[in-house]
């Protein structure tokens, strides 16, 4: 797949990810797609599974899903943060991240979700001294 983001970009993303994690015990995880000739949250919740997202202890991975040529986005989460956040939180969230894409600031709208869902996240499950890293906080990309 060709580089959507920069190298600079990425690393932005993947420190997001990692200052997100700090303070919860949630996983947070970034998927890029080409393409999605579906709809975006049943891809989303195909990757989801994927990824082995829903393996997490306390279910509360945050999975933020990207088709960039098919310009299609989606985040979702699993069972523990859902009951969590209020009904409208990823959809307030992706409204943003739309606000960040319209200015063709791909990155920071990614930022800006990956660190709201730290927050949420925080909140409902803290940090643990015995917290372990479930899942890669690197960005995967591909489609399958």
């Amino acid at each position: 797949m060709k580089a959507f983001f920069t190298n600079e970009e990425k690393q932005k993303i993947v420190d997001a990810i990692r200052q997100a994690e700090k303070n919860t015990s949630g996983e947070i995880r970034v998927h890029i797609d080409k393409t999605c000739n579906e709809d975006v949250l049943d891809r989303a919740a195909w990757w989801f599974k994927q990824l082995k997202m829903e393996k997490t202890k306390q279910r509360n991975g945050v999975l933020i899903y990207i088709a960039t040529e098919s310009k299609k986005f989606a985040i979702i989460g699993d069972a523990g943060i859902n009951a969590a956040v209020p009904a409208d939180f990823w959809e307030s969230t992706k409204n943003v991240m739309l606000d960040y894409f319209k200015q063709s600031r791909f990155a920071d709208g990614i930022v800006y979700a990956v660190l709201e869902a730290g927050m949420r996240l925080k909140d409902a499950f803290p940090y643990q001294a015995d917290d372990v890293n479930e899942l890669d906080d690197d960005i995967s990309f591909g489609t399958k």
